[in-house]
């Protein structure tokens, strides 16, 4: 029995990685910025839907992570042989566009974190941008896997945070399980950005890429679906702490809308220095992380769907079409935000919108493709599990429709 464990044990470690790195990076500017808010406004009430929210992302992530390990395919591969070529560029197009405005949010967010301290972001910027580059492009897949699981680390010190600001624990601990639904615009916004935030659709495509290039099997399959589910809980008590720290340090003061994840920060600054420059110092982490993941997740979906070579594994004059794309995407997400005037607050509800259009299609797509027996052979979902699939897709459909209605009401406004 002791040699089982340690087997399972050892190949967990193996095959830890893309379900972790996946469900914390969800942790990027938008999702810090959308944490923040809620807590700086609402104080403690909205972390009810944590539990809710964790539920739904295990459900969407072990699927994706099921069908790379079973088919040994990429999302974006299975929808081109089960859809047709014309479907998956549509689609493809539709996640360029949710992508890089989701990059520009990310560069955006590296810019704010590093100017609390005084340096410009025409510096900031660029070397993050160089950074990036040179990690990906020169690295191989375990290189890179080792540098953003190390990065992961860094998100502890949102926890540090919310510990230094003395929150309300009791009160924290109550509405973490007692649903408050309040008939106010701004409120039912808020709670939908928060799912909108945490299951985006770039999500599904990284993650079944990278269970592929990391060579999970079926085999090593019951521990990867551990690490996926553990990654969705770790990310669940990172946005915890965020919103605790929010809510104990300016709610509690005065609740007010704040403009960025930096504005978060500095609301942490008069509960001591150490709590505002770990928020800070997580800001930062998580943008130049994102910025990592969301170009590298685009580059693997459109080169898989078109059917280009793809992976970190090949170098450049291997998969050129990959790396042109990632190294174009990095350019003009990075770019645009040295651009006076920039007006990013519009582009980054535009990428909310065009996330909520993206989303339920791709959850839809997903359910469709496990149920098909000549793909999952034994490893299709079973009724209990179909039922909890398609019920998260109906609540998924219903809250993202919600989303893109009210971003385009307040684009209008």
């Amino acid at each position: 029995m002791w040699k089982r464990f340690r087997y399972h044990i050892a190949v967990f470690f193996a095959v830890v990685g893309p379900g972790f790195i996946t469900a914390v990076v969800d942790n990027d500017a938008g999702g810090i910025y959308t944490y923040s808010q809620a807590g700086a406004k609402y104080g403690y009430l909205p972390l009810w839907t944590l539990l809710p929210i964790t539920l739904l992302l295990i459900v969407t992530q072990e699927m994706c992570s099921r069908m790379g390990a079973v088919t040994g395919k990429g999302l974006s591969d299975l929808i081109r042989e089960e859809f047709g070529l014309r479907t998956t560029f549509i689609v493809m197009a539709v996640l360029v566009m949710a992508n890089l405005t989701n990059m520009m949010a990310d560069f955006a967010g590296i810019a704010s974190s590093l100017e609390l301290f005084g340096i410009s972001r025409y510096i900031t910027v660029p070397l993050g941008a160089a950074a990036v580059w040179l990690l990906v492009v020169k690295g191989d897949y375990r290189s890179v896997e080792k540098v953003f699981l190390f990065a992961c680390l860094a998100y502890v010190g949102y926890i540090i945070s919310g510990i230094l600001v003395r929150p309300n624990w009791k009160q924290a601990a109550f509405d973490s399980v007692h649903p408050v639904l309040m008939l106010e615009g701004g409120y039912i916004t808020m709670l939908i950005g928060m799912v909108g935030t945490s299951i985006a659709p770039w999500m599904q495509f990284y993650l079944q890429a990278a269970v592929v290039e990391k060579g999970v099997t079926a085999k090593e399959y019951k521990e990867s679906r551990v690490e996926v589910i553990v990654g969705c809980i770790v990310m669940s008590v990172i946005a915890f702490f965020i919103i605790v720290a929010c809510a104990g340090a300016i709610y509690a003061v005065q609740p007010r809308d704040i403009k960025d994840a930096a504005d978060a920060a500095l609301g942490l600054k008069p509960f001591g220095q150490y709590a505002y420059l770990l928020f800070a110092a997580g800001l930062f982490n998580a943008s130049l992380f994102a910025a990592c993941i969301l170009p590298l997740s685009t580059a693997y979906s459109v080169c898989e769907g078109l059917g280009f070579e793809s992976g970190v594994n090949r170098r450049f004059r291997e998969a050129p079409i990959f790396y042109w794309l990632f190294t174009l995407l990095i350019v003009v997400g990075g770019g645009v935000i040295l651009l006076p005037h920039f007006p990013l607050v519009k582009m980054i509800l535009l990428s909310q919108v065009i996330n909520g259009v993206l989303l339920p299609f791709i959850l839809i797509f997903m359910t469709l493709l496990i149920n098909r027996q000549k793909l999952m052979h034994e490893w299709t979902n079973s009724r209990v599990y179909n039922f909890i699939a398609w019920v998260s897709v109906a609540l998924m459909i219903g809250l993202t429709l919600a989303l893109v209605a009210l971003s385009i009401k307040d684009m209008m406004s």
